[in-house]
């Protein structure tokens, strides 16, 4: 952390006094810190410990690294700094950590450099006549959880179902445009997935567009709590300081929450439901507000959730929806029939999904479509035990169609084509909706389905 070391005071707080884990207990004998002040260990200048709360006489840090070679008794100082990350054009194509540091072998930034801790601008959304459509080029998202410039959609499922891939091809569609500017989180996840996420930027050219920030599983809580808010400060820099419209991918925010909880429990916390922090879901309720569009700026963000034991009930994921416009559902059931992208057709949801934004032949199709797949997913039970064979004419029609809906929705993505060979596919809205139509009125017959 080179770029916080030169403001360090002889300005001594007390004595360590116990340690556990990533906590640090300091006695205090001299000046009283701020919240979040980095405090300094005296002999060792590259461990750096963040203020987290107070008790009498005691200041309780967080050892962010984890940095061996602490023990009772030394010596800690203050250092009038907190945890900053450099923003703005420099900081284009490259790859940080929580704390700043770049990741990529590149030159460390050491000017305009950003508190994470404390946002800027407002929390208002732009005042607009009409919300801007974005168009992914997949049909499920842009078809049932329409893609709305300055709102949240949420992809949101259990281990191995897709999500880190559907992130990816979202990434690889939608920040095509030169204009388009990217920030991407990755919190908790596999640093094979950061690699190859980092070389398909590359590779397409979209990194020059690109911000990315990694707390990955080999970091400690500390710093995977963290990169949340030192994307989303860079995030506000260019949506305020320069007026940029943003698109803001986050791989996994649920890890976000596993990170807060880990803390919590190295802090010796009790936990609430769930056996999540307390305070979990009102972090999580500050890092969303901040990811907002104000007068200036905009932030769209797009959320991969991680569900435990692929329990949609939740309370962490339960929390996360709650602050999401769309949540698009990725099935275990869904994808071991092969069918990819995954997605639950039926527990996919979208408050954006009204005739005012989407058009009122979209939303009457959206509205055909939600019924035939209901009635579907009720008919498979009575296949089952009678077979389709005894089926009315018009719910063998409907069960016929809703089969050939589920294969329509399947996808070839490009951020897969190096691995099964097949390209990618890109489908206009306009696309997406003619064969929609074309499927319901019947005009599309099983062998040209397949």
């Amino acid at each position: 952390m080179k770029s916080h070391t030169k403001q360090i005071t002889d300005e001594k707080v007390g004595s360590i006094k116990s340690l556990r884990g990533l906590m640090v207990e300091i006695e205090v004998t001299g000046e009283r810190p701020e919240f979040k002040e980095l405090l300094v260990v005296e002999g060792h200048t590259d461990v750096f410990l963040e203020v987290s709360f107070f008790k009498p006489n005691t200041v309780v840090c967080i050892n962010l690294n984890n940095t061996p070679g602490l023990q009772c008794g030394q010596v800690v100082y203050r250092s009038h700094t907190k945890v900053t990350i450099p923003v703005g054009p420099k900081t284009l194509g490259r790859v940080f950590n929580a704390l700043g540091q770049p990741l990529d072998k590149g030159p460390e930034i050491n000017e305009n450099r950003r508190v994470i801790s404390e946002p800027t601008g407002t929390k208002s959304y732009r005042k607009t006549q009409k919300l801007e459509l974005l168009e992914t080029g997949l049909k499920v998202i842009d078809f049932l959880t329409p893609f709305v410039k300055g709102r949240k959609i949420g992809i949101v499922g259990g281990a191995g179902v897709g999500k880190t891939v559907l992130t990816m091809e979202l990434i690889h569609n939608v920040t095509r445009s030169e204009k388009s500017l990217s920030i991407y989180c990755g919190v908790g996840e596999r640093i094979r997935e950061g690699n190859e996420l980092y070389q398909t930027l590359k590779e397409t050219d979209v990194l020059k567009n690109t911000v990315m920030f990694f707390g990955q599983m080999d970091s400690t809580p500390a710093i995977r709590s963290m990169v949340g808010a030192a994307a989303a400060t860079a995030a506000e820099y260019f949506r305020d300081a320069e007026g940029r419209d943003i698109l803001f991918f986050v791989d996994n925010i649920y890890r976000h929450i596993q990170a807060l909880t880990e803390i919590s429990t190295n802090l010796g916390l009790i936990p609430s439901e769930g056996g999540y922090s307390a305070t979990v879901f009102s972090e999580l309720r500050r890092l969303q507000d901040r990811l907002s569009s104000t007068d200036k700026g905009s932030i769209t963000s797009v959320q991969a959730v991680y569900i435990p034991a692929d329990d949609l009930s939740d309370p962490a994921v339960q929390a996360i929806s709650q602050q999401l416009d769309s949540v698009l559902v990725l099935s275990r059931a869904v994808a071991e029939t092969g069918v990819r992208p995954a997605v639950d057709l039926l527990k996919t949801t979208s408050s954006l999904l009204t005739p005012q934004i989407v058009g009122e032949r979209h939303y009457q199709l959206a509205t055909k479509v939600q019924a035939i797949m209901q009635k579907y997913d009720s008919l498979k039970n009575i296949i089952a035990i009678v077979g389709e064979s005894e089926l009315s004419p018009a719910d063998r029609s409907d069960y016929q169609n809703a089969k050939k809906l589920v294969q329509f929705f399947t996808q070839d993505f490009s951020v897969a084509e190096r691995f099964n060979g097949r390209p990618g596919e890109y489908f206009t809205i306009k696309q997406t909706l003619d064969g929609i139509e074309e499927i319901l009125e019947g005009k599309v017959t099983e062998e040209e389905e397949a």
